[in-house]
């Protein structure tokens, strides 16, 4: 089959594409995007997640068909403004919300997808809007601060721009 999306802003169009491949296996073995992580293979761990249409999905579980016409991004394609890392990749950092970094990439898909949804979360909303995403190193509390104080530099970016 053919495959048209846009992959982190540019068309693409991908030919020889088998229907059954999904767009983890897609990402990872044809395009050699390895941000997207192959843990459970159920769709319960979070480590594959990317956005779809700014949705939060699993990727394991996206068939092509659910991909065709719509926008992907990936954590490649999520950077700053000067192509570097994007605030909330620079929070995690900060604050310490990397670990082994395996569940990372999913974790601030999934933490991007919050903040597009809600810019100015609750510690509670934070916590149920990364609930899809395992993590095994962090104890989830560096991952929370970092996902509020990228809200609070958002928030805090918006009032300067409308002084």
């Amino acid at each position: 089959m053919e495959l048209n999306f846009i992959l982190n802003g540019q068309p693409l169009t991908l030919t020889n594409v088998d229907a059954e491949t999904t767009l983890l296996q897609l990402l990872r073995e044809r395009l050699g995007l390895t941000g997207a992580k192959r843990g459970c293979d159920n769709g319960v761990c979070g480590a594959c997640s990317v956005l779809l249409d700014g949705r939060l999905v699993k990727a394991c579980r996206t068939s092509l068909a659910q991909v065709a016409g719509h926008a992907v991004t990936t954590i490649e394609g999520l950077r700053g403004p000067d192509g570097d890392l994007s605030d909330l990749q620079a929070a995690f950092l900060e604050y310490g919300a990397v670990q082994c970094g395996f569940c990372t990439p999913g974790m601030v898909i999934a933490a991007e997808a919050l903040l597009r949804r809600n810019p100015h979360p609750t510690r509670a909303e934070i916590r149920r809007g990364i609930a899809g995403n395992i993590c095994r190193c962090t104890g989830y509390q560096q991952i929370v601060d970092a996902i509020e104080a990228a809200a609070a530099q958002r928030l805090a970016q918006e009032e300067r721009e409308n002084e």
